[in-house]
């Protein structure tokens, strides 16, 4: 591509951001920090295009770490953690492509050169010394174009994924009720009683945990501890098909059914576990239920408190709640489309993965010269 190499100090004009970044008064111009959104200041410093980069670790905790670089274009104000790369001469350098090419090579060409122990950071001068090559203004361009218009082309699913997923849930929903709106109503500790099963734990044994994540996002597996690490802590054991409640953020839909993954998983006594009788209702169709507005606001009812550690589920109130018991066979018609929606999830969760490599592949490809 007749790549030429140049020093970023010899390319652009650099210049250090001088607003904090929590002290500077809001207002009509953009103020570039280190997160990826941006804040707002009443004045600006410099115009771009320029890439702006962070000058301290992403993370901290001695951690040399760069999570991204910015693009900014117009008039903006700089926070005072970061500097502008602004090219001096546009007929050589265009900055889009100066943005793509820094955040895709960050850890490769920034990363290396931050220094510290407590406060891990990166020298200007170091910055100005890194070498890049650049091919011609128009093959820049037309890089640049390109991962424009795929990145365009990824958004535009993703938003329509967005779109997909709130015509299921109303379609979900609107089939949940049609079965349940005038079904019988029974108390919790008659269809789902709470049932644990004690673990009798050895010093040496491991015991892999179970986690239940907030607003219905099913379960996820914590590391192994020994009953030594385990100390006085009580743990039960957990199989599929069980109905699970974290006792301190059920409130905020930390419920969950265990699945088949979970097998040999271990629940604390934070854990409120019920297990359907199978003759009258299954996990999946109350989990459901205690998911819709109308089941969390028995949850929250049932979790008095504040908020966080402070509301918790208590056993005897899940236990008096009264939940809509169809018959089995609506149940079962309901639990087979709730399957293919599962079954279409798991897809959708893997394209999305391949989606959000997509980019990535494409910028590693373009700054190889195989793009």
């Amino acid at each position: 591509m007749n790549a030429r190499r140049y020093q970023l100090g010899e390319l652009c004009r650099m210049v250090k951001g001088v607003s904090p970044t929590l002290k500077t008064p809001p207002g009509l111009y953009p103020l570039v920090v280190t997160a990826g959104f941006r804040r707002t200041a009443d004045s600006w410093q410099l115009e771009g295009p320029a890439v702006c980069i962070p000058l301290v670790s992403s993370t901290g905790h001695g951690d040399a770490a760069l999570h991204r670089v910015h693009y900014q274009d117009g008039k903006f104000a700089l926070a005072n953690l970061l500097v502008a790369l602004l090219p001096k001469d546009p007929s050589v350098c265009e900055a889009k492509y100066l943005y793509h090419l820094l955040m895709m090579r960050k850890n490769e060409l920034l990363v290396p050169l931050m220094q510290g122990t407590a406060n891990v950071s990166l020298k200007e001068q170091d910055i100005a010394g890194v070498e890049i090559s650049l091919p011609p203004l128009v093959e820049q361009r037309r890089i640049v174009a390109r991962i424009k218009d795929i990145a365009t082309q990824v958004s535009d699913v993703k938003v329509l994924r967005k779109q997909e997923e709130v015509e299921i849930k109303h379609m979900l929903l609107g089939a949940f009720w049609k079965i349940a709106k005038d079904a019988p109503r029974r108390l919790m500790h008659e269809v789902a009683p709470l049932t644990r099963r004690p673990v009798n734990v050895e010093p040496q044994e491991l015991y892999p945990e179970l986690g239940i994540r907030s607003f219905g996002k099913g379960t996820f597996h914590k590391p192994a501890l020994t009953g030594l690490e385990m100390g006085s802590k009580r743990i039960f054991a957990i199989e599929p098909g069980d109905l699970l409640f974290s006792n301190v953020f059920a409130w905020e839909g930390a419920i969950a059914v265990a699945t088949s993954k979970d097998i040999g998983r271990y629940g604390s006594h934070r854990f409120i576990t019920c297990i359907p009788v199978a003759t009258v209702t299954s996990a999946s169709f109350l989990c459901f239920y205690f998911l819709t507005e109308e089941g969390l606001e028995l949850i929250r009812s049932a979790s008095p408190g504040a908020a966080g550690r402070n509301r918790t589920l208590g056993i005897s109130a899940l236990a008096n709640i009264a939940v809509p018991v169809p018959t089995l066979d609506a149940q079962h018609w309901f639990g087979e489309i709730l399957a293919k929606v599962k079954k279409l999830e798991c897809i959708q969760n893997q394209t999305a993965t391949e989606l959000d490599a997509l980019l990535p592949s494409v910028l590693s490809k373009a700054f190889a010269g195989e793009f």
